[in-house]
């Protein structure tokens, strides 16, 4: 026996850090003779040979074996130069096989690489740590990465070793923390985890935080998969989106949870796959104008009732709908029709779950320590330690996945608020302050910048989309200018008190009209976009239609279109959650599709027909959303008139013609030749009116253009006589007086004496 009783006894009780030291095909001096020699660890073998395939025939060299579980030794004397070879062995059902040896492969990751990751700068960290199918030297396997810093010991466990740790032990890459290893003969489809023996505590099953596939609950392995294998076919889409500047162009999201947007009720009323949903979701969505879809988190999460915001495979398609390929497919499709995708993406916290990220190789690794840093105490979940570069490399690596994967074309980053604020949702003494003794999260802020930076550069026309609830100055600002980078943001103030402003009865409204008109104070400190969440539906705060102050359906359905025409006429990119563009009536279920038979009601279908109306609008009114962030664009014609509660203001375009108008009557009080005042003396054509009879309303407005009258009103020149219907908004695109014709013209002409 030439192996020491020590490395011996710390192979097979799972202490070795360097199984590549020990095991595989080593030149040695063994009692003054040069040679080589092999080791092996093979499960349930009874015998083990050498195979040297370059000789013709092949020799063998039969191991001895010197342990039950399977370790086999030779000495090869007079060779000293490692050769390739394989192993042959038999088991103990009388199986033969023959393989490649995983001890005989040089490590898949370079310095280089070390030192990037390390640094937190590898951009492609998703293309070395994880799972890989590879071809190595001719010879085709799975390459395992996983960064473990503070194991002894780290091994890829599945069903090819009988999820045994004593088998397939990962090599340490230098201090790097970083464990590999490459398995010739491994396939597509196999589960696995790591085994992780910390230094300190217990031994712990982990699944690969780069996995690109997973198992479902309760096992919830990874999965190895080639993610590689889609022949894209949305080049036209990718090359179109890169030249685009979405500021200005119409950008207009169907927020979708995807497994209860509809459900397929002929097998056990299950969710649609992602294939399925590729013709039905695509669709509705081209018919509806929407020109985005954002879907809820879709990186793998095991408990249903998050809604995919307490992620464990971050870089991952969850596989309730399908495989990563299905998921490539939808996207294609909408690729195809003219959709962008947008997915939630949440690096603010992870949840607790022990098979995933928490106490990952028995320290605090990805999460910090002390749990006035470390915890989400409303969410029970962790927080990134930002302060990490190999956690920054990690969610920077995530992002990049989405993007260059899977083609999506924007990041709705969730919970931004709680990573800026380092007392966010806490108590005095429950909080750190940072190295200012600030409350600003200062290494969350580098982090943001930093992807949003990268992101930008890597894939121009791609969405950065900031859901941040606070008054945070500069989310949309450019880094150079020191803000976090980000395109657009929520504009959660103007959503809560336009909604409660909606919720008052309207006699009280003429109190409280400053709800309305209050937002465009800091409408342009940032660029906004306006949004109705699934946050907004559930909880008890009920449904869009049911938030209506009204006592009756027909009359909760007017105000709700009257409240989506302000909102479609209000500046800035636009977002809806899946029900509120047909009034759903239900606060939404994660587990119940959506009341698609309400359509069937004119109150329904009627909002329904109203919103496609809208975003046809923002479609084809180009000035419309190339003016969302132009300052000059908006005027207020009248936002004083409370005791009426009505409210006026003009959108303008670069162009003379280029204006539309947009009054709202905000009580069900009808306001017949109701004066207005306009910037330009014409004619102004109702392009379309909240209380249309298509819509479910009465149809009163203004079948005819409406000619001005060179009255003075709201301190304009020039005014309109209208007729506002109760609970309505309506919008009039300004046209100019036809010229008169010559003959008029000299009919006209005074006559000379």
């Amino acid at each position: 026996m030439i192996v020491t009783r020590k490395e011996l006894d710390d192979l097979l009780g799972g202490r070795q850090g360097q199984p590549h030291a020990v095991l595989g095909m080593h030149p040695i001096t063994h009692n003054g003779q040069r040679g080589l020699v092999v080791r092996a660890l093979i499960q349930d073998a009874k015998t083990c040979a050498v195979v040297d395939g370059r000789t013709e025939p092949e020799k063998r060299q039969a191991m001895e074996k010197l342990d039950p579980a399977g370790f086999f030794e030779t000495f090869i004397p007079e060779a000293t130069e490692v050769f390739r070879y394989r192993l042959r062995v038999e088991k103990g059902n009388g199986e033969i096989r023959q393989f490649f040896d995983p001890y005989g492969f040089l490590p898949t990751l370079s310095q280089q690489d070390q030192y990037l990751i390390n640094e937190g700068t590898e951009h492609r960290v998703y293309q070395k740590l994880g799972a890989h199918l590879r071809e190595l030297d001719g010879v085709r396997g799975v390459s395992f990465a996983v960064w473990a810093p503070n194991a002894s010991r780290v091994s890829v466990v599945g069903d090819f070793n009988r999820w045994d740790g004593r088998y397939f032990p990962m090599r340490a890459l230098g201090n790097s923390g970083i464990w590999e290893i490459f398995i010739p003969g491994l396939e597509e489809g196999l589960l696995y985890k790591y085994e992780i023996v910390p230094r300190q505590g217990a031994m712990r099953l982990k699944t690969d935080p780069y996995g690109s596939y997973f198992e479902g609950p309760p096992n919830n392995a990874s999965v190895v998969w080639d993610v590689d294998q889609y022949q894209w076919h949305d080049a036209v889409w990718m090359e179109q989106r890169a030249r685009t500047d979405w500021l200005k162009a119409p950008v207009q999201v169907y927020e979708v949870h995807l497994g209860s947007w509809r459900r397929n009720l002929e097998d056990g009323n299950r969710p649609f796959t992602y294939r399925e949903l590729a013709k039905e979701l695509v669709t509705y969505v081209k018919a509806m104008g929407f020109t985005h879809v954002e879907f809820m988190p879709l990186s793998e999460y095991p408990f249903e009732g998050s809604w995919g915001y307490q992620v464990t495979g971050f870089y991952a398609p969850t596989h309730r709908y399908g495989t990563p390929q299905d998921f490539m497919f939808m996207v294609d499709v909408m690729h195809q029709n003219g959709i962008g995708v947008i997915l939630d993406w949440v690096p603010a916290h992870f949840p607790k779950d022990f098979f995933a990220l928490a106490h990952f190789d028995g320290t605090h690794l990805y999460e910090h320590a002390d749990p006035r840093q470390g915890e989400h105490q409303d969410w029970g979940t962790l927080i990134f330690n930002y302060s990490r570069p190999e956690v920054r490399c990690f969610l920077l690596g995530s992002a990049l996945t989405w993007l260059d994967r899977y083609h999506i074309d924007g990041l709705r980053v969730d919970a931004v608020a709680s990573m800026l604020y380092l007392d966010y949702s806490r108590k005095e003494g429950q909080w750190i302050p940072n190295k200012h003794g600030g409350r600003e999260n200062i290494e969350a802020m580098d982090f943001l910048r930093y992807a949003n930076d990268t992101v930008h550069q890597y894939f121009p026309g791609v969405l950065m989309i900031a859901e941040e609830s606070t008054a945070w100055g500069g989310v949309t600002k450019p880094v150079k200018d020191h803000g976090l980078g980000f395109d657009l943001k929520w504009n959660m103030g103007w959503m809560h008190d336009t909604l409660e402003y909606f919720k008052k009865d309207p006699i009280h409204r003429k109190f409280h009209q400053n709800q309305l008109t209050f937002g465009m104070i800091y409408q342009n400190t940032e660029r906004f976009m306006m949004a109705f969440s699934h946050d907004e539906v559930v909880h008890g705060k009920g449904s869009m239609l049911l938030k209506m102050a009204a006592e009756h359906i027909p009359d909760k359905a007017r105000q709700l279109r009257a409240l989506y025409g302000w909102m479609w006429g209000w500046p800035g990119k636009k977002t809806l959650f899946m029900g509120g563009e047909f009034a759903q009536a239900a606060e939404w279920r994660y587990d119940k599709s959506l009341d698609w038979h309400l359509l069937q009601y004119l109150d329904h279908e009627g909002v329904r027909l109203l919103v496609a109306d809208l975003n046809q609008i923002y479609l084809q009114h180009k000035f419309l959303p190339a003016s969302d962030y132009d300052y000059q664009s908006f005027q207020w014609i009248n936002n004083h008139d409370g005791n009426n509660s009505v409210i006026s203001f003009v959108r303008h375009g670069t162009q003379l013609d280029e204006i539309l108008l947009v009054v709202a009557n905000m009580t069900p009080v009808p306001r017949p030749n109701h004066r207005v005042g306009v910037p330009q003396a014409g004619l102004w054509v109702e392009i379309l009116n909240t209380n249309g009879k298509r819509y479910g309303g009465d149809g009163a407005g203004h079948a005819e253009p409406v000619k001005t009258s060179p009255i003075k009103w709201d301190d304009r020149l020039h005014s309109v006589e209208l007729t506002l219907p109760g609970m309505s908004t309506m919008f009039f695109r300004f046209r100019s007086l036809p010229a008169a014709p010559e003959s008029a013209l000299a009919a006209a002409a005074p006559v000379k004496k």
